[in-house]
């Protein structure tokens, strides 16, 4: 946040120097090479319309910081029917906040309307969480009704305008976290603001402000009142973002973890609670392919969260006489319906998981006949990483999941050795003789 001359705070400048916003720390700036052309290119149109339009929110954040942000917000004081207007490929969206999302090329920009405090009355919940949330505003209302005063900075790539209404570039560089105003009546209007305060941490490296900390741990209990359909999206920012294992540190030291995963309970809490070690290694290889820019899908991170209580189930039943598929179809139902009254977990992601479970426990038997079977099965890959986290926590054995690695990448020669050498893999299956027909008597 390279910040020239002595203009004041809460002010704009437009000299078309680096420096968008007063009194920065010089090893900040924006970069114009990271600003998106599809964002810019939205905030031009709102402009030449007659609308005000600048970025706003984590995108500013991220490129202050010398970051290529993940995506870009536009605020204007269009409202969400004009904004539609201006552009012909635009859709309305959302109940307790109407947005507008724009198509340029195949990117979507995310258009929000200025807004203001709400009424005295405001529809909301009896722990205070608001319901809905469309009354429009101007700039300096909008700034005060965002979450944290980092995300609460606007910036105008079009004129290198950047504008600060709460003190924000000073927390940006402090990394400290604070919500805007006071933090318990923030949090209970929308107790998702706790979990994004985590992946803010998590991602940022940054601390909470004593008052926001203190708020957190008093309003925490309140994250059982959010609808768990809404928690999985927020579920899956927090662990596919790239610092998942950090943010499962702080969700589980703030006292979180067992709120938005109950089924772990057992694990976690308690003055040794911890959190099991198949959870932290999946979270760290996730990270990894985060960093590496590879694919992560939602059933393989449940598959690992929700595997302790489905393993423990499972164990129980196959005690009780329980045939293993049997015995693993009713611990999956158990322990997901249980996740589900904090967290929902749709039926495309957890009859993926089921597979997932059901295959890995396949590659256990190694059955010779099934081997080839086994490895043209579309959730394979999937089984097998399953399989390795099971290794790395101690469940499974290191031979076993060697000569499943091995096996992928041999030769047609080595397979068929390989397949012959495990117990059962040399017999061959008998034919059976035609029965004769009985004569006609």
């Amino acid at each position: 946040m390279n910040m020239a001359g002595s203009i004041p705070r809460n002010s704009r400048m437009s000299d078309r120097s680096p420096a968008a916003y007063p009194d920065s720390d010089p090893d900040h700036t924006i970069d114009p090479a990271l600003l998106d052309p599809a964002a810019v290119d939205v905030t031009r149109q709102l402009q030449e319309a007659g609308y005000e339009a600048l970025l706003v929110g984590g995108c500013v954040r991220d490129l202050l910081l010398g970051m290529s942000p993940k995506d870009y917000d536009v605020a204007t004081d269009a409202t969400p029917e004009q904004v539609a207007r201006v552009f012909r490929r635009a859709r309305i969206i959302g109940r307790r906040f109407r947005i507008v999302h724009v198509r340029v090329g195949r990117e979507v920009i995310e258009v929000t309307t200025f807004r203001r405090a709400p009424g005295e009355e405001p529809p909301q919940t009896e722990h205070g969480r608001i319901l809905s949330d469309n009354e429009w505003g101007d700039l300096d209302s909008d700034a005060q009704r965002r979450d944290f005063t980092i995300n609460a900075l606007y910036y105008d790539p079009l004129t290198n305008e950047g504008i600060d209404h709460v003190d924000g570039l000073s927390d940006l560089e402090n990394r400290v976290l604070r919500i805007i105003g006071d933090p318990h009546r923030r949090f209970a209007e929308d107790p998702v603001r706790m979990v994004r305060a985590i992946r803010f941490m998590a991602k940022l490296d940054f601390v909470l402000a004593p008052d926001t900390a203190k708020a957190l741990a008093d309003c925490r209990h309140l994250l059982g009142g959010v609808p768990p359909a809404r928690m999985f999206d927020e579920v899956l920012k927090l662990f596919h973002h790239g610092h998942g294992e950090r943010a499962a540190e702080l969700l589980h030291a703030h006292g979180m973890l067992s709120i938005l995963f109950p089924v772990l309970s057992p694990w976690l809490d308690g003055e040794d609670g911890a959190i099991p070690s198949i959870v932290v290694q999946a979270l760290r290889n996730t990270d990894r392919r985060v960093r590496d820019g590879k694919a992560v899908i939602a059933p393989f991170l449940f598959a690992a969260f929700l595997w302790p209580p489905v393993s423990k189930r499972f164990e129980s039943l196959r005690a009780d006489g329980k045939p293993a598929i049997e015995a693993l179809h009713r611990a999956c139902d158990h322990v997901v319906a249980q996740e589900c009254t904090a967290v929902s977990v749709p039926r495309r992601v957890s009859s993926v998981v089921r597979e997932i479970w059901e295959l890995e426990q396949r590659l256990g038997e190694r059955h010779p006949r099934a081997v080839r079977g086994l490895l043209e099965n579309r959730r394979f890959r999937a089984a097998y990483d399953f399989m390795l986290l099971r290794r790395d926590a101690g469940e499974r054995e290191a031979e076993l999941c060697e000569w499943w690695t091995r096996i992928q990448e041999a030769p047609e020669a080595e397979v068929v050795e390989m397949i012959s050498a495990v117990p059962g893999g040399g017999r061959r299956r008998r034919s059976r003789r035609p029965r004769k027909r009985r004569a006609n008597q």
